[in-house]
């Protein structure tokens, strides 16, 4: 007999929870719009509210005075008093009070004697019955207003007393007007359809004008909520401080909206400049001129008070100008080193052209022996080393500063090679140790290296014999660094421009940076640069720095031309 087989119980499969999507926070122009939206829907709600709850009181008081003005009318007509004197007071009141309803706009005027027995009334089958109503005070002579239900319902009346005669006397009957509290009620329900329609056209305007300021805030913020907006204020923030380059950002009138701790070091910025002109900073003209430049700037070199600056600049602009973004890097240590390594690249070529003269000699001096000409080979050989000995005799015995004395044998060695005769002066006198700590070589480099180049340029470029005489002493307190050449001179009409960064006499492809890096040095060491025309003529550029204390430099150097 087979063997029953066991049905297996179904297990439902396991489906892996849905991961519900967390919502993306509301942007922050999306949270303004709710809340504002919220606002003026409250504030058209109050105020709606408040007006029909006004002009639900307005009603009343404005049924209650026309009332009072009809009842008042009627209780005072002379014919009034002369009908209810009469036999049958109803036939001749009736159709006048019939009259003054329609007239006067109230839905009822009813003429009663002081009894309150109806002489008049809308419904003429209540002629004769008795008034629904408070008749006390108006029998004492007042007129007084009171909320009622009568026949006609409930109703806003006032009861006022008829006097037998024009200036007074006894009551001789009352007269009530009023107007149904369902027509008031109907007055109200008008104002409100009209209160609706400006409310929601109220409610329209203000939604439409929000969500339109909304649009521009959300293109403005870039649809980002108040955390994301925080947390980038935070990197922003961050990021300034971080980046070790100039940052500055100007507005569209020129003023600092924005520096890092960078910019203000490279500009030697103190105080407060957030708010500041540009052109209130005191920076050299051509930076000043960069930094105002409505046109981008790509690298640009600009010289400060103390330092070499790459310049960028972008104008930030959507229509119209809106700013700037200014970003500076720091080249004063790459352009000395550039410098330097334009002076070593010298040395190399000196050195190149020595090897190549010293091998020529060399091969004079050996042909000579191997002419059997062994007198004459001595004597070519000790005369060549006495030349180059008493070159580097003359200049270590006049500059015995080391640095500055090896850069002059190289700049003789350059010199002699371009075919210009460099010479030191005799009143040159500098012995080692003379200079102070805080006046470093590399700068004195810098200095009596572009004036020598800039003078051996100018020599070459002149008809005759190229001639540069250097000139460096001790003088009372003072390092004298004078250089001249047998070039043209200076333009005077070129007197100040020389100093500007790219200018330059020779082609396109110079530089123009070597006297700027000259007059920015000595000024920030407090000395003085001139330029003059020596008797010999050409020109001649004189540095003067002080050689005292550190404290006792001047605070700023200047530069003088000498006609």
């Amino acid at each position: 007999m087979p063997l029953a087989r066991t049905a297996r119980p179904r297990v439902p499969a396991v489906r892996p929870p849905r991961l519900s999507r967390v919502p993306r926070p509301r942007s922050l122009a999306g949270q303004l719009f709710a809340m504002q939206v919220v606002l003026v829907a409250a504030v058209v709600a109050g105020c709606a509210l408040f007006t029909y709850v006004g002009d639900g009181q307005q009603a009343e008081e404005s049924a209650r005075r026309q009332a009072e003005a009809a009842a008042r009318a009627v209780a005072a007509s002379p014919s009034v008093r002369e009908a209810v004197q009469a036999a049958d007071p109803s036939g001749t009141l009736q159709p006048y009070a019939a009259r003054v309803q329609r007239d006067t706009g109230v839905d009822f005027v009813t003429i009663m004697d002081p009894d309150g027995i109806r002489w008049t009334h809308p419904d003429a089958r209540r002629i004769g019955e008795r008034f629904l109503g408070h008749t006390g005070p108006a029998l004492r002579g007042e007129t007084f207003a009171e909320t009622y239900t009568g026949t006609l319902g409930a109703s806003v009346r006032v009861v006022t007393p008829v006097r037998a005669g024009p200036s007074g006397g006894p009551v001789v009957a009352l007269v009530s007007a009023g107007i149904t509290v369902d027509r008031i009620s109907a007055r109200v329900q008008d104002q409100v359809v009209v209160l609706l329609a400006v409310a929601a056209g109220a409610l329209a305007l203000g939604g439409l004008g929000t969500h339109v300021i909304n649009a521009r805030l959300r293109r403005s913020t870039h649809g980002m909520n108040a955390t994301e907006l925080s947390r980038m204020h935070d990197y922003h923030q961050a990021a300034l401080h971080a980046v070790r380059e100039g940052l500055l950002m100007l507005d569209g009138q020129r003023r600092i909206a924005l520096l890092n701790d960078g910019a203000r070091a490279l500009l030697d910025i103190d105080g407060e400049a957030v708010g500041r002109s540009v052109a209130d900073l005191g920076l050299p003209p051509p930076l000043t001129g960069a930094l105002l430049s409505a046109e981008p700037r790509v690298d640009e070199v600009h010289l400060s008070a103390s330092r070499v600056l790459v310049v960028n600049t972008q104008p930030v602009s959507s229509g119209e100008r809106r700013g700037t973004v200014v970003t500076l890097r720091d080249h004063t240590e790459l352009q000395s080193l550039t410098g330097e390594l334009d002076s070593e690249r010298g040395f190399t070529q000196a050195l190149r052209a020595q090897a190549h003269e010293a091998a020529n000699r060399l091969h004079t001096v050996v042909s000579l022996i191997e002419l059997g000409r062994v007198e004459d080979a001595v004597a070519f050989a000790t005369a060549e080393l006495e030349l180059a000995q008493a070159l580097t005799d003359r200049i270590v015995a006049a500059v015995g500063e080391p640095v500055l004395a090896a850069l002059l044998l190289g700049k003789a060695a350059q010199a002699n090679e371009r075919g210009i005769e460099l010479e030191v002066s005799e009143e040159s006198s500098l012995d080692d140790g003379v200079l102070p700590r805080w006046l470093p070589s590399r700068d004195l480099v810098t200095v009596l290296g572009n004036l020598i180049d800039n003078a051996m340029d100018a020599a070459q470029l002149a008809a005759g014999p190229a001639r540069v005489t250097v000139t460096a002493r001790a003088d009372r307190g003072r390092l004298l660094l004078r250089v001249s050449d047998s070039g043209t001179g200076v333009d005077p009409a070129h007197g100040e421009a020389i100093f500007d960064r790219g200018w330059t006499t020779k082609s396109a492809s110079g530089r123009g940076i070597g006297l700027a890096l000259v007059r920015q040095t000595v000024q920030r060491y407090g000395g003085t640069l001139t330029v003059g025309r020596p008797p010999s003529g050409g020109a001649e550029f004189t540095v003067a720095l002080p050689l005292g204390p550190r404290g006792t430099a001047p605070a700023a150097g200047r530069t003088e031309t000498v006609r």
